[in-house]
Order: structure tokens, then sequence, then C-alpha cells
């Protein structure tokens, strides 16, 4: 199995985890007020999915970190505006990184 395949089968299987995770309250759910809470395995899916939004930035981060020094080392004079493209990038993905986040944490509740 490549390596790409691994790791669509890894993501889609976290995918299925956090999801199983974050619904659990709702299908077994004694009355109203207890799925509203947001407590129980709920609140455990909103601190994973959390947790699992900061790991993805670092890894996407740090791609794109590593992609744009490779790219100035072999082109030296394009080196400022791979820099600028480069900070930008990952300003968006700290930006979702960020969204996801507080996501999680209202999941808590």
């Amino acid at each position: 199995m490549t390596e790409n395949k691994r790791a669509k089968l890894a993501l889609a299987a976290i995918t299925a985890g956090a999801a199983l995770i974050l619904t659990p309250d709702a299908a077994f759910a004694q009355d109203a007020a207890n799925a509203a809470a947001g407590s129980g395995l709920t609140g455990m899916g909103g601190a994973i999915g959390a947790g699992l939004a900061v790991i993805g930035a670092g890894l996407g981060i740090g791609r794109v970190g590593g992609s744009a020094v490779e790219a100035m080392a072999r082109q030296p004079e394009v080196a400022g505006r791979i820099n600028t493209a480069m900070i930008v990038c990952a300003a968006m993905i700290e930006g979702a990184a960020l969204f996801a986040v507080v996501v999680g944490f209202l999941a808590l509740g």
C-alpha cells in the first residue's frame, strides 16, 4: 500500500472516529435537556476535535515552511515573493485552525 493511500485511510478513520465521538449524546439521550447540555462524550469530542485542529495546523504550516525553504534554495532570486506567499498561506492555515479550535471548545459547553 502506498504512503498516499495510507494517509487517506488514516484520515478517513480519524474523521469517522471524530463523527462517532461527536454524536452519541443525541443518539443515547434520555431527554431533550440531556442532549442540549453538551456533557459527556460530546465534550470529549470537542476536546479531541480541538486537538486534531491544532495537530493539523502544525502539520500544514510545517509542510508550507519546508516547501518554501526548498523553493528558496532552488531559486534564491525569488525568495522574497516565496516568503510573502508562505506567510499568507500560514496565516490562512492558522485562521482555519483557530476557528476549528473555537468550535471544538464551544462543544465543551
